[in-house]
């Protein structure tokens, strides 16, 4: 077959890895070297990984993260109260697959979104799908479905997500009809997808924050007591990235 039909018949079969990879090994004669089996397994491996990343890519944006983040620029110093290895482990998402969760708690500035993030880029990585969303953000958007009627649609769509990112839980105060959104929430993903919460109050002053008792207490028995807590320390990143230089003289 001629070069041209070839590379024409490959983008109809939407093999974009494989075409480019073709081309590089027609342009290099050291590729003549290789076996034909050698040479078809390295488009193949091309291929999948340009596919791989693409999916990847994909989730990322999906997950619509407020921070480009990342575990390998991730500060995992002792100062940080974060042991390294735990969190090694915990981006590899084994976490996500027993349906646990996850609360990063720490105070202001301690870095919590970046660690939350972190973590939610490192389950794109392994195949998850992630939905990231500001506590109050998401609340809001509640508040306009019940207006729409697209309530249920909403509470289906955030219930089957492998992985939902709530940053800033509990910073402002609930009304009741929240605390009852929030626990159909998360009584609908229990036991079958995994939370992450990131927030500034300690877990042991949640139960205050919900006007009513009883749906407190549902909430933090479905949240709580299946969850890994990692607990930032340390001085404000916030302070020590904006940090300006001594003025000279």
């Amino acid at each position: 077959m001629l070069k041209q039909p070839l590379l024409e018949n490959l983008t109809r079969l939407r093999l974009p890895g494989f075409r480019e990879g073709l081309k590089e090994q027609w342009e290099n004669p050291h590729y003549a070297e290789l076996a034909f089996e050698e040479r078809l397994g390295m488009l193949v491996d091309l291929e999948c990984t340009r596919r791989d990343n693409s999916t990847r890519e994909r989730r990322t944006k999906a997950a619509r993260f407020t921070l480009p983040a990342s575990i390998e620029d991730l500060d995992l110093s002792p100062a940080r109260g974060l042991e390294r290895s735990f969190v090694l482990e915990l981006a590899q998402g084994e976490w996500i697959r027993r349906h646990l969760n996850i609360l990063v708690l720490g105070p202001t500035g301690a870095g919590k979104s970046y660690l939350a993030c972190a973590l939610g880029e490192a389950a794109c990585r392994h195949g998850f799908s992630v939905h990231y969303e500001r506590t109050s953000r998401l609340l809001h958007e509640i508040m306009l479905s019940h207006a729409d009627g697209s309530f249920p649609k909403l509470l289906a769509t955030v219930a089957r997500v492998p992985l939902l990112i709530l940053d800033d839980w509990l910073r402002d105060p609930l009304s009741a009809a929240q605390t009852r959104d929030l626990l159909e929430i998360i009584d609908d993903r229990y036991d079958r997808t995994s939370t992450l919460v990131a927030t500034q109050v300690p877990v042991e002053d949640w139960h205050a924050r919900f006007p009513d008792p009883t749906l407190g207490d549902a909430i933090l028995d479905r949240l709580i007591h299946n969850a890994y807590r990692l607990e930032l320390r340390g001085e404000s990143m916030r302070k020590s990235h904006s940090a300006l230089p001594l003025a000279m003289g």
